[in-house]
């Protein structure tokens, strides 16, 4: 059955990222972490299906309560999809979405962009990098070879982590069309980021640091719990 194989190749794709990317989810993790101890917090941005990853961290059960999703409506698909797919090819854009979110030097900017050749993504690591923040991308290392006008998003951040996903992302052949279906860039870089997060915090708790992390508000005493949480960081997460 074809979800049987779908269901190979993406963990096929996931045992790719644990067996060729550890060392560099680590390194990105020490990085995560001294953000963490620093009291500084976790950006995630990225531009159509890759903004799912920064909502994948932010503001869930058993999710770091120091992580901030940057969601721009015109770069997201529900205000219009194919607008926003031309968006995030235009440059200029990068620099006004940044600024709305007050980065500072304890805090980490996290890109994902597949491609990483498009133009948001791209400047949106050159703009952070010109403010002294971290920055980090998880891209597919099958686009490297393609042709763009400039730089890629790989070459500009300081630790890139590659995702594994092949050039196109949809994996499965359907009977009667060339066209692949079957995406896997939202599995692999949510695993990429959840593994990162996961290794930061057990490494920022070992040194000492109390890490805020929320509690589902569907168990007893969760939403009480969280309510001091986001009380504290509301002042300080924009989308709180």
């Amino acid at each position: 059955m074809i979800f049987e194989e779908y269901y190979g190749k993406l963990t096929d794709i996931l045992e790719d990222v644990k067996n060729t990317q550890g060392e560099k989810i680590m390194a990105v993790a020490e990085l995560v972490a001294e953000t963490i101890k620093n009291d500084g917090i976790i950006y995630i941005f990225g531009c159509g299906h890759s903004h799912l990853i920064g909502l994948d961290c932010f503001y869930r059960a058993g999710g770091l309560v120091n992580v901030s999703a940057m969601l721009d409506t015109d770069l997201m698909l529900h205000n219009g999809a194919a607008k926003s797919s031309k968006m995030e090819k235009m440059s200029g854009i990068a620099e006004s979405v940044f600024e709305r979110y007050c980065l500072t030097e304890n805090d980490t900017l996290i890109v994902v962009s597949t491609s990483g050749k498009n133009a948001v993504p791209v400047e949106m690591a050159k703009v952070a990098a010109k403010n002294g923040i971290k920055n980090i991308s998880v891209v597919s290392s099958a686009y490297f070879e393609d042709k763009t006008e400039g730089e890629k998003l790989y070459e500009i951040s300081d630790i890139y982590i590659d995702n594994c996903v092949p050039h196109g992302d949809a994996v499965m052949d359907i009977t009667g069309t060339d066209v692949k279906m079957g995406s896997v860039s939202t599995a692999a870089s949510s695993f990429i980021l959840q593994a990162v997060l996961l290794e930061a915090a057990e490494n920022a708790a070992k040194s000492g640091k109390k890490v805020p992390i929320y509690m589902s508000g569907n168990i007893e005493g969760g939403a009480d719990y969280n309510k001091a949480l986001i009380k504290e960081y509301m002042p300080r997460i924009k989308h709180l």
